[in-house]
């Protein structure tokens, strides 16, 4: 639609523009017999001496002696001009690689154009997909959905164009050169393990032979694993992936608890999981997705805080003070000369229906966000993360999702009887999370930080 509303309006201007140049110069050709030689050097002399008008003027030799020339010299520059111009709008986002002409994010240092890379659009690009998930052993089949009978293609095909800025071409040799000897880990839920599935198959598309990259504990890729290492040999690196979809600590409820609590959630307390996150290089968060009503009351999962239960309090309420307690384990426990943590806002899905269980997976991406953009979750997440005195980079990923209903995994799962508009296709959007965190990790000198909580 964007491109259409462009096409129109630079059509309508070079038709007036067009219709102006004919009404001023109509005369002017109409005097001319081109067949004359002689009358068409006189008509380039005549336009030639414009340059020479007397601009003060007396009483032989006023100002402006043929103002139709001027106005037909103006009008026939404004109407290539018109040309151009329109040229320049319609065609500059149709070339999808015109823009790679390399790394072009501002340094923090010009104040003229601090680059949100969370703000922007999603445009058309041949060049991907960036790996085959069936050439990948770490991309779950449920994700796989070329695997699953998806059919149509164009959902792979769509790179995040930030509005004032161009994200660097995803380099994996440099990316592996960088991640030497070092730990990368993921904590957090299906989507988190859906990212570190993409970040392992984004490195193994570098890597000569994969018969060195291999799950340390053979295990095979599956949501029911709470941990999951894999190790790349040849460089000395390991991708971790914990499950952790609340952060804070699950145990047993107090004793004398009402029977309908199975569970409760130490809001103070983070999760016990949290010593082996300690020592790592990158570190990359999410949580949210779980912290509905459906997914705690009606499981009996409640809150509790030292040794009190906390039956009535809402959920946004506790969802904050869980984000404060990870927070306040960050800035104690995390070593940040050599730790980059990341956090991931809340995805949007994409369910539709009265009763939001039905799942319409598209061709392309949506033209508006229909709200989807934003999320109090997201909005709590960049409020903490704000407020904390430790260095913490937010991706802000929930705009550039919203317009994706056609990434989703739809009914091309492993299951398709149960369709899923929450979880995403591999390869697909969650690798373009990944390449604006190698941005970050490659290029972090030149990205303001105050960039990251707009």
């Amino acid at each position: 639609m964007e491109y259409e509303i462009i096409v129109l309006g630079s059509l309508t201007l070079i038709y007036l523009l067009a219709l102006l140049y004919w009404v001023f110069l109509k005369d002017l050709i109409n005097g001319l017999n081109l067949s004359s030689f002689e009358q068409v050097k006189n008509f380039y002399t005549r336009i030639s001496s414009l340059g020479d008008l007397n601009l003060v003027g007396n009483g032989k030799n006023p100002p402006f002696r043929s103002t139709n020339g001027v106005v037909a010299i103006g009008s026939l520059l404004l109407f290539f001009l018109a040309i151009g111009g329109a040229y320049w709008i319609l065609f500059r986002d149709l070339k999808p690689n015109a823009l790679d002409q390399g790394f072009s994010i501002p340094s923090p240092n010009d104040a003229i154009g601090q680059c949100n890379v969370f703000d922007g659009k999603w445009i058309p690009d041949d060049s991907y997909p960036l790996y085959n998930s069936s050439d990948c052993p770490f991309a779950e089949s449920g994700f796989n959905c070329l695997a699953n009978g998806r059919k149509d293609l164009g959902y792979l095909r769509w790179r995040w164009k930030p509005k004032k800025c161009d994200l660097p071409r995803f380099d994996v040799q440099a990316l592996l050169k960088y991640l030497r000897d070092k730990r990368v880990v993921f904590v957090g839920d299906s989507l988190t393990r859906t990212q570190w599935e993409s970040f392992i198959c984004m490195l193994m598309s570098g890597v000569e032979d994969k018969r060195f990259v291999y799950e340390v504990n053979q295990n095979k890729i599956s949501k029911k694993i709470r941990f999951l290492n894999v190790r790349f040999d040849s460089y000395n690196l390991t991708v971790e992936f914990y499950r952790s979809v609340f952060l804070v600590l699950p145990t047993l409820p107090p004793k004398h608890s009402p029977k309908r609590v199975k569970l409760a959630l130490r809001l103070d307390k983070i999760d016990n999981a949290k010593e082996e996150w300690v020592d790592s290089d990158v570190l990359i968060f999410n949580t949210g997705h779980w912290w509905t009503k459906t997914k705690l009351f009606e499981t009996g999962t409640y809150f509790q805080v030292g040794k009190s239960l906390k039956l009535g309090m809402p959920v946004t309420k506790a969802l904050t003070k869980a984000l404060e307690t990870w927070a306040s384990w960050v800035e104690s426990n995390i070593n940040h000369n050599r730790t980059h943590v990341f956090f991931r806002t809340f995805e949007a899905s994409h369910w539709s229906g009265r009763n939001r269980n039905t799942c319409k997976v598209s061709q392309r991406p949506m033209l508006t966000t229909r709200g989807r953009d934003k999320s109090p979750i997201s909005d709590l997440i960049l409020r903490v993360i704000k407020s904390m005195s430790a260095p913490v980079t937010a991706l802000h990923v929930t705009p550039m999702g919203a317009y994706r209903s056609d990434a989703h995994v739809g009914k091309w799962s492993d299951n398709p009887s149960v369709p899923d508009c929450s979880h995403w296709c591999l390869p697909g959007l969650p690798d373009m999370w990944n390449e604006i965190v190698v941005t970050y990790l490659l290029h972090k000198d030149q990205i303001s930080q105050q960039q990251t909580a707009k």
